[in-house]
């Protein structure tokens, strides 16, 4: 199965416009608990932001193509002189990637990381006692190890004992050369696969303004990456694709559904152990829980499963946005049921499977998929047949570069200028020209992404 088989056709392929209209950010549209793209979005995670999944990104590795990478990302808006504890991973804590390949709506794989936190010495308060050179220097005093596990029905894979976290960074003098510690933590597991644990920088970019009145009440404050210079912290994993698709085989099968869920234990006994485990957070598709679900159903939207997204249907053929958006700027929404949101956030983009005429990353596309367990849920789909682009367009299949968003997602790829034109109509025939222009004026990250893996930026300090 080549990617020429997922081309979409020529009315997909949009491009970037030449509207007017470059001023208009997906935070116009609901004054929710939430910011970017699920950075504090529901009341119970907005209180407890180490189980906070912000981001989830998925996508062949460009100079790896025979490999996936996925990154997920906890703990928004990390202030970088955030001392003296900095910014843990949560102990007693199962940190997950489920991935579902044959579109039925349950985790055939899971990647989960938990963490384990000790200090050399509790009698003093530093992070660290000197200048830091390595992982194992005696001057990191806070140090995190993680075990890594592959879960299937057939059961659990352990793949990793006592890797090292890299820690936060404290500064250059506590640590005169942080990207080496933090290329130090990338951990080479059997198989050809490779971990990585520790704090980067938030590759998410976005004008967030829109909540000083709209923009400074004249929608004159936009271009500004509200998230530049603060840190999160980041779980990466990439292994072959062979790892991933259904009966192992990416050819035939070369279509993936992903989600992040963190889950902590729902009740200690005495013996300091915890008898299973409850989920509090899901991250899938970008916006989701930001400004899809409303405001009091967040928390249930953060425990609930793909399997039971039925419940949510609502929602997604009657979102909230394009309303405001008409009520705000006069631009028209598009008419309801929105079929093309359900084929977008829970289908995968497949010619059978709704108005859009595109076969692209739905789960229904693999030849060994049982089509009658299929069920429509919210997850990042990726087809990992089509190739990493030469020349990455930000607006991903929107500027006819199908390797990008929605297929999977890419640290670069623009999220909210194309979930604002999809939410607008800009997948459907007549939709209003004004809509291709919709941008938040802000187009990349602002530093550079590494080449190699993990990808992810180094942390800011400052």
């Amino acid at each position: 199965m080549t990617a020429t088989r997922y081309r979409l056709r020529t009315r997909l392929a949009i491009g970037a416009s030449a509207a007017a209209v470059t001023v208009l950010g997906l935070g116009v549209t609901a004054p929710t608990t939430g910011t970017a793209s699920s950075h504090r979005e529901a009341p119970l995670v907005a209180g407890e932001p180490r189980i906070d999944t912000t981001d989830l990104y998925a996508f062949v590795s460009p100079d790896r193509p025979d490999t996936v990478t996925v990154i997920a990302n906890w703990i928004p808006f990390e202030e970088p002189n955030g001392g003296p504890n900095f910014y843990p991973f949560a102990d007693r804590t199962a940190y997950d990637v489920n991935i579902d390949n044959d579109g039925d709506a349950r985790p055939d794989i899971t990647y989960r990381w938990t963490f384990a936190s000790s200090y050399r010495n509790k009698k003093t308060f530093l992070y660290n006692t000197g200048p830091v050179t390595s992982l194992d220097d005696p001057d990191l005093n806070f140090r995190q190890t993680y075990t890594l596990q592959r879960i299937t029905k057939r059961g659990t894979t352990t793949l990793l004992r006592h890797a090292k976290v890299a820690p936060s960074f404290t500064g250059k003098a506590s640590m005169p050369d942080y990207e080496a510690l933090s290329n130090a933590a990338v951990t080479n597991f059997p198989g050809g696969g490779r971990s990585f644990a520790g704090q980067a920088d938030d590759p998410f970019f976005l004008d967030l303004r829109v909540f000083d009145l709209l923009y400074g009440g004249n929608l004159s404050e936009v271009g500004t990456d509200t998230l530049a210079g603060y840190n999160v912290n980041t779980v990466a994993l990439q292994v072959p694709k062979r790892d991933l698709a259904l009966r192992g085989d990416p050819n035939r099968n070369p279509v993936i559904g992903l989600w992040t869920t963190t889950s902590r234990g729902s009740a200690r006994v005495a013996d300091g152990g915890e008898h299973g485990l409850r989920q509090v957070s899901r991250l899938g598709m970008p916006l989701v829980n930001e400004v899809i679900i409303p405001v009091g159903r967040k928390n249930e939207f953060n425990a609930s499963k793909p399997v039971d997204d039925a419940k949510f249907l609502q929602y997604v053929t009657n979102p909230e946005v394009p309303k405001l958006v008409a009520g705000i700027y006069g631009i028209p929404a598009p008419a309801t049921p929105r079929q093309d949101l359900v084929e977008a956030y829970l289908t995968g983009l497949c010619k059978a499977c709704g108005p859009i005429d595109a076969d692209l990353n739905s789960q229904l596309l693999n030849q060994d998929v049982d089509k009658s367990a299929f069920r429509p849920s919210e997850q990042l789909r990726l087809n990992m047949a089509v190739p990493p682009a030469a020349s990455p367009n930000r607006l991903g299949a929107l500027g006819g570069d199908f390797a990008g968003f929605p297929n999977g997602r890419r640290l670069a790829d623009d999220v909210i200028d194309v979930t604002l034109r999809v939410a607008e109509g800009v997948l459907l025939p007549g939709h209003p020209s004004i809509v291709e222009g919709l941008s938040d004026a802000v187009d990349a990250n602002e530093v550079p992404f590494r080449t190699a893996f993990p990808y992810v930026a180094v942390s800011n300090q400052g």
